[in-house]
């Protein structure tokens, strides 16, 4: 009875463990996954299409709460909000998925070698590696919810937020400073 009852203790500390390392191990993989501009292994760590869900729904309300009460009330205005919010919508659909992604990351190494931002004094180097998820604050915030807080240049936030599904933790939104 007691092997029983310290196995069952052993699993149940075993599964917590896992649990909360699991957001951990989560964003490791992603950021070893951007800087090694590897698509395929970033699949397993984004939930994309709740991630584009998310980005596109935060960039209408972007584009309703600039545009203000006169141009939502007044007929061209409305149909020009509902254009914008259309493209937005579109763009957010092409550049969140792992082919955008490799093509930001192929435009981000471009930008760093024309910026002469690489990794030695060497013009034949690589790339300064893009590190967006570096110095975050990371903290729990269910069960089943993680983000980890970083900071753009001029020191607005950028929230990752991390959801549990299943044993697994997954990127499915990314709160971006867009006020």
């Amino acid at each position: 009875m007691k092997k029983l009852l310290l196995l069952l203790g052993l699993v149940v500390v075993l599964l917590a463990g896992w649990l909360v390392s699991g957001p951990y191990l989560t964003l490791r993989g992603l950021a070893e996954a951007i800087e090694q501009r590897d698509t395929s292994q970033l699949d397993r760590y984004v939930d994309f299409p709740m991630l584009r869900a998310n980005l596109r729904a935060q960039l209408e309300d972007y584009v309703v709460r600039r545009a203000g009460p006169d141009v939502q009330s007044n007929l061209v205005g409305a149909l020009l909000l509902t254009a914008g919010q259309k493209l937005s919508g579109t763009a957010v659909d092409a550049m969140v998925t792992p082919t955008g992604i490799g093509a930001l990351m192929e435009g981000h190494t471009l930008w760093k070698r024309a910026s002469n931002d690489l990794e030695s004094n060497d013009a034949y180097a690589a790339p300064r590696a893009a590190r967006p998820l570096e110095g975050a604050t990371h903290r729990f915030e269910s069960t089943s919810r993680f983000t980890a807080t970083t900071h753009t240049a001029q020191g607005a936030p950028v929230v990752f937020v991390l959801q549990r599904q299943g044993l697994r933790w997954k990127l499915v939104n990314i709160e971006l400073p867009l006020d």
